[in-house]
């Protein structure tokens, strides 16, 4: 009895002493020093964010209007190619062979014009001084103007095979980049048949499709933030164009943007684009003002993704939030943080959930 006796105060006197010592440890605890920040919305209002991609302002299919087989391609994707410059050949045999039926057509034409120019004034000649009759005259007349008629028409047939002699060898329409090849040497080319796309890379725009909630309050010249969703660069861009209509683009409306400074972008690129609504006083229920916060602050453990805000006792709470789209190093909080909400940006220490901390 008196070992149990024993045993149980010996086990009260550790048990107290480590409590004790737990406590002091608690205690002693140093607070972490941290920096603060609070989110924020966009301070004109709301915005609307839009995906798409970049286009080229100037972009050419090169094609031919007759069908013949390709005897010549001197072009390659990537290639840079000036206005004029020489790219497709085409097999031109039946157009010569046209060519030489519209000569032979020409000469035979003016022969009998010739003739019957020169019956004419016989006739008229002969009808001054009462040596032929008015018939006579009007059958010359009428012989001299057939057969002028029938030369103009050799000449038109000639104007066209030369006009068709402008497919069989064709040039760069514009100045820019090769981005697409649509056939080979020896292909068959048929009339409309793409055959090269050509680029200017000089002028790109942004081509994003806006809700019907929203377009209304996009405005031609508006300025707009683009985001390039592979390198999360930004750009600045204006509205140039603005669709009425959304029958074939399911609904939305298509939104074109001139890209202020493209000389690094390429055609293709993925894009967001934000559109800044200034406010106007009034709720709008088609959409909230986004909150906004450095990636940086954003804690990501498996698949959640969080950040620490700030509790009343000045100790460190972790807690889940649902990003959305990233505009450069500011990404957009869609729920678990509102706006001109405290929270930690960076600590001088391992944060935890329950940590003391200080500002």
């Amino acid at each position: 009895m008196k070992i149990i006796l024993y045993s149980l105060l010996l086990l009260s006197v550790i048990t107290t002493s480590c409590s004790s010592d737990d406590k002091n440890v608690t205690n002693s605890e140093k607070p972490i020093q941290v920096t603060v920040n609070q989110s924020n919305s966009n301070s004109q209002g709301a915005f609307a964010n839009a995906s798409g991609k970049l286009v080229a302002k100037n972009s050419v299919n090169v094609s031919t209007r007759m069908m013949g087989y390709i005897t010549g391609l001197r072009a390659e994707v990537g290639q840079n190619v000036s206005a004029g410059q020489l790219l497709v050949s085409i097999n031109s045999t039946d157009i010569q062979a046209k060519g030489g039926q519209a000569n032979a057509q020409i000469s035979q034409a003016q022969a009998n014009f010739n003739s019957a120019k020169k019956d004419y004034e016989r006739f008229s000649n002969l009808f001054k001084s009462q040596s032929a009759s008015q018939k006579e005259l009007d059958d010359m007349r009428s012989r001299y103007e057939m057969a002028k008629a029938g030369l103009e028409a050799a000449q038109a047939m000639k104007s066209e095979v030369n006009a068709q002699y402008k497919y069989t060898n064709i040039t760069a329409p514009i100045s820019g980049v090769i981005t697409a090849k649509y056939a080979e040497q020896g292909d068959m080319a048929s009339p409309g048949m793409p055959i090269l796309t050509i680029e200017s890379p000089s002028n790109l725009q942004a081509q994003v499709l806006v809700s019907e909630q929203n377009i209304t309050l996009v405005k031609q010249g508006m300025p707009v933030k683009i985001t390039l969703k592979s390198t999360n660069e930004e750009v600045g861009g204006t509205v140039a164009e603005i669709s009425k209509s959304s029958a074939n683009t399911g609904g939305q409306y298509l939104v074109k943007i001139n890209v202020a400074n493209s000389k690094n972008l390429l055609s293709g690129m993925f894009v967001n684009v934000q559109f800044p609504f200034k406010n106007s006083g009034k709720t709008n229920q088609d959409f909230q003002e986004s909150v906004m916060i450095p990636k940086s602050a954003l804690v990501e453990q498996g698949q959640l993704t969080g950040i620490y805000t700030i509790s009343s006792s000045n100790t460190a709470i972790l807690r889940w939030v649902k990003t959305g789209k990233t505009f450069g190093d500011q990404v957009e909080i869609l729920s678990g943080l509102n706006a001109d909400e405290p929270y930690i940006v960076s600590a001088q220490g391992r944060l935890y959930n329950g940590a003391k901390i200080t500002k």
